[in-house]
């Protein structure tokens, strides 16, 4: 009965809390976008079907860049690569932290340490000197590229979150008893520690996720992301490389650049949200 009762409750916040409905209503806004987006378009993203600078028209909803290209096309499938970038960098961020963060915390002594040190060195190291460096040496860089990247330089911060919360959960009774039972450390993590992590891993994952897009965006945007294919953070790249400012072709870069202001800041929202909901001393009765 009290799983039961939990449940509902849980259930009973999520209903009530606005912060997490906006938020989940604006991601999931351009999630199916994204997914039906394609199949609203006959065009590809670098199709020329126009004259250049066409400002939005019933024919051409984001009118057109300067080379004829239709903004709206680029925009949906950018949407696409922006998902993607953060699934797949976030995701990878988050498995990297969990597996660093609850092996420092749970073992202690000098594993801990051993990773905490490993953790700073990845920490400190410039992430963007480092793709400036591959980029020389790189002529192709794709997309899947570019989400390993971010990936693999954004896990210390998850790592050293959750080794904290897990050193807390380790000296638990429960954690005790299935270290006197003969469990094997693998084990208690999994069945042990962390369910009674889930929450908080969720909300890792979710920042995980906004980091990654900002991440991806800054870099496209300063022309050191995929050499092919495309993105918002491109599209504004693009935008500025070829004087849409100074040719006051709003339609080019604020699209962009909104969704991805709008997409950050409600996955911030819906884990603000969450955060009240798994809190109880954060809950609005």
């Amino acid at each position: 009965m009290p799983q039961p009762r939990k449940k509902n409750e849980i259930l009973y916040f999520v209903l009530r809390n606005a912060k997490l409905r906006i938020g989940v209503a604006v991601v999931f806004l351009f999630v199916v976008l994204a997914l039906v987006g394609p199949l609203l378009t006959k065009y590809q993203p670098r199709d020329y079907v126009a004259p250049g600078v066409q400002p939005p028209s019933s024919e051409f909803w984001f009118g057109t860049t300067s080379f004829g290209e239709d903004v709206f096309t680029q925009f949906v499938y950018g949407l696409r690569a922006t998902f993607i970038v953060g699934l797949i960098g976030g995701g990878l961020g988050t498995l990297i932290g969990i597996l660093i963060g609850f092996i420092a915390g749970y073992r202690g002594g000098i594993v801990d340490e051993i990773l905490n040190m490993f953790t700073n060195i990845v920490l400190v190291v410039p992430s963007l000197v480092v793709l400036l460096i591959i980029a020389a040496y790189l002529e192709v860089r794709g997309l899947l590229f570019e989400s390993v990247f971010i990936g693999f330089f954004a896990w210390p911060w998850a790592a050293r979150a959750i080794r904290s919360q897990t050193f807390s959960l380790r000296s638990r009774d429960f954690v005790d008893l299935a270290r006197l039972s003969g469990m094997k450390p693998l084990k208690i993590i999994i069945t042990e520690i962390a369910p009674n992590m889930m929450s908080y891993l969720l909300l890792v994952f979710i920042l995980q996720f906004g980091g990654a897009i900002l991440t991806a965006a800054t870099l496209d945007f300063i022309g050191l992301g995929p050499t092919n294919g495309v993105s918002l953070g491109l599209m504004m790249n693009n935008a500025v490389i070829y004087g849409a400012l100074i040719l006051r072709m709003w339609w080019w870069f604020i699209p962009p650049g909104l969704a991805i202001t709008a997409i950050v800041g409600g996955l911030y929202i819906t884990n603000v949200g969450l955060d009240e909901i798994f809190n109880p001393k954060l809950r609005e009765m």
